[in-house]
C-alpha cells in the first residue's frame, strides 16, 4: 500500500485509545488504511446488508461475536450502535481494539462526540495530497493543469482509470445514494444542477441568496445542502477572519470544492489544455492550494484553523492559518510570472495585527520559481508538499 501521512497519527492514537474513528469522503482511502495497519483485526462493513442488520438488530451480539474488537467501516449506516460499543469498551479499554470508519459527518461526529467521550480520538482523512499522489506510480502530474484535473482520489492512481470517467460516475453514486439518504429528496434534479453551480463559485465567497435564485429553490434550502456537501466533505467553507472589529470586513465564508478533480467534471472541464484557458482556473488552483493545506493539517491530526479575510474596501487574502506558534498568510497566483502586486494585501493584514505576532507570508504560484521576496517565501506549486503547515 501507498504510504498516508495519516497513518503514524492513527497508530499513535490507536496505541492510546480503545476507539479510533476515522472520516472522510467516499473513495479516499480509509477502509484500505485501517485494513492495512490493522491486518489482526476483523472486518465489517455496515454497508453489507446481513452485518448491518445483525448491528441494528442484536448489538449485543453483533460485538459479543468480536471479543477482540474490530475494524467496523461505514459506522454511520448502524448509528445506534455507538452507545453499545461504549458498554463494551467500558468493560474491556484495551487500546486499539475498534476502528470505526465514517463517509458522513452530518451527524456521525455528534453522535460518537456524545457516546464515545474521552474513549476515542476522531481524525479525518482527506483524497491524497500532491505529496502523496506522487508515491504512486501513475500519480505524477505532468504539469499543474494535469494535476488540478485529475484530483486526488486514490482508485484513480491505483488501477489507472480515466479520471472523468470515475469522477462522473462517483458524482452520480453520490447524488443517487448518500444524498437521496440524507436529505430524502426524491426528485434529485435540482440538487444536481445545485451541485454544478456550487462548483462554479468554487475559489469564491458565498452568496446564498444568489445561488438560490439560480437554482429555483429558497434561501434555507441551499443552506441545507450545503451543509450536506460539507458533511460528505466535498467541499468547505472557509470563515472569514476579523482582527478588527471596527473595520468593516467580509463575514461571507469562502466556498471551495476539496477535490478540484471534481469540480473540473461538475464544470464540464474534461481536458487539461481546457482548464489552461478556463476564467475559473484562477479559482480553482485556489481552491487546491485550500485542500493541500487542509490535508497537510487534518493528515498530522491537527485542526483546520484555516481561514480568508477581506475588507469592504481593502486587501484581500486568500488563506490564514493558525499554526501552533503563529499565523501563515498564503496568496494563491496560478500565473507562473509573479507580480509584485501579489505581496501588498499580505503586507496590509500583517500591519493591523498586534506588535509581536509571528507571522510567515507564503505566495503560492502557478510556475516553478522559489525565492525569498519582500518578506514573502515565493515558491512554485510543487513546493507547497516540502513546507510545515502545523
Amino acid at each position: 500500500m501507498n504510504p498516508r501521512r495519516l497513518a503514524p497519527i492513527l497508530l499513535e492514537r490507536a496505541s492510546h485509545l480503545p476507539v479510533v474513528t476515522l472520516t472522510g469522503p467516499r473513495q479516499s482511502g480509509k477502509t484500505t488504511l485501517c485494513r492495512h495497519l490493522f491486518p489482526s483485526l476483523p472486518y465489517r462493513s455496515l454497508e453489507s446488508l446481513d452485518h448491518r442488520a445483525f448491528a441494528l438488530e442484536d448489538p449485543r451480539g453483533f460485538l459479543n461475536g468480536l471479543p477482540e474488537g474490530a475494524v467496523l467501516d461505514e459506522i454511520q449506516r448502524a448509528p445506534s450502535l455507538v452507545s453499545y460499543l461504549q458498554e463494551e469498551v467500558d468493560r474491556d479499554p484495551r487500546p486499539g481494539r475498534f476502528i470505526l470508519t465514517g463517509s458522513e459527518n452530518l451527524t456521525l461526529t455528534a453522535t460518537v462526540a456524545q457516546s464515545l467521550a474521552g474513549r476515542t480520538a476522531l481524525l479525518t482523512l482527506l483524497p491524497l495530497s500532491l505529496e502523496e499522489r506522487c508515491a504512486f506510480p501513475l500519480g505524477t502530474p505532468g504539469d499543474l493543469w494535469d494535476l488540478l484535473l485529475t484530483g486526488g482520489y486514490p482508485r484513480i492512481f491505483d488501477q489507472g482509470l480515466d479520471p472523468g470517467a470515475w469522477l462522473g460516475d462517483n458524482a452520480t453514486t453520490y447524488l443517487e445514494r448518500d444524498v437521496r439518504q440524507l436529505l430524502r429528496v426524491g426528485d434529485l434534479r435540482s440538487f444536481a444542477t445545485f451541485l454544478r453551480l456550487a462548483a462554479g463559485r468554487t475559489g469564491q465567497e458565498l452568496n446564498a441568496s444568489s445561488l438560490s435564485g439560480d437554482v429555483g429553490v429558497s434561501v434555507n434550502t441551499i443552506r441545507a445542502w450545503l451543509s450536506v456537501l460539507e458533511a460528505s466533505y466535498l467541499i468547505t467553507l472557509l470563515p472569514a477572519w476579523h482582527p478588527n472589529h471596527r473595520k468593516q470586513s467580509v463575514k461571507a465564508p469562502k466556498l471551495h470544492f476539496l477535490d478540484t478533480g471534481l469540480a473540473c467534471v461538475l464544470l464540464g472541464i474534461r481536458t487539461a489544455e481546457q482548464l489552461a484557458t478556463h476564467p475559473l482556473r484562477g479559482a480553482i488552483f485556489e481552491s487546491w492550494v485550500v485542500s493541500e493545506v487542509m490535508k497537510a493539517r487534518l493528515h498530522q491530526g491537527a485542526p483546520p484553523g484555516l481561514f480568508h479575510y477581506r475588507e469592504a474596501r481593502g486587501p484581500e487574502v486568500d488563506l490564514l492559518v493558525q499554526a501552533t506558534d503563529r499565523w501563515v498568510f498564503v496568496e494563491a497566483k496560478s500565473g507562473s510570472t509573479v507580480d509584485s502586486s501579489w505581496f501588498r494585501p499580505m503586507e496590509a493584514l500583517a500591519a493591523q495585527f498586534p506588535e509581536g505576532t509571528v507571522i510567515e507570508r507564503r505566495l503560492v504560484h502557478g510556475g516553478q520559481e522559489s525565492q525569498l521576496r519582500q518578506g514573502t517565501q515565493v515558491m512554485g506549486w510543487k513546493g507547497i508538499q516540502d513546507l510545515g503547515w502545523t
